[in-house]
């Protein structure tokens, strides 16, 4: 169990928190096998977060989209095609999972995402 320093309730606004690019430039999906690291901060300019994206390098068909605050808490992932897991209460997670901020764990639970959610997650091109 990684504890990081954030209450449930600090971690929960800050996932809502809108964010921006700290640059106005664009940003390239990465090659097979890169990474892509995109700072963002509060809208209000009070909070600074990151979005790293990596590239499978032999499955191509995998990715992971994962979301920082303070640059160095995660708040939140999405694995595409990822490796299959246990979560901690022994429950298997599906190879495409969202893991989300919990206190006490980090990142450790993994959630079937959600319908709706994300318009094509197992689809890197769209």
């Amino acid at each position: 169990m990684a504890k990081r320093g954030l209450t449930q309730a600090e971690a929960d606004v800050l996932l809502a928190m809108p964010k921006k690019p700290l640059s106005d430039g664009l940003y390239e999906f990465p090659t097979p096998g890169g990474r892509l690291l995109v700072p963002l901060v509060s809208h209000d300019g009070r909070e600074d977060f990151a979005l790293d994206v990596s590239r499978g390098k032999i499955d191509l068909a995998k990715a992971k989209y994962q979301h920082r605050a303070r640059r160095v808490v995660p708040l939140a992932r999405l694995d595409v095609n990822g490796r299959p897991h246990t979560n901690p209460d022994g429950e298997p997670a599906p190879r495409t999972h969202l893991h989300l901020y919990r206190e006490g764990f980090g990142l450790a639970w993994a959630f079937r995402v959600p319908a709706g959610r994300f318009r094509h997650p197992d689809d890197l091109g769209a």
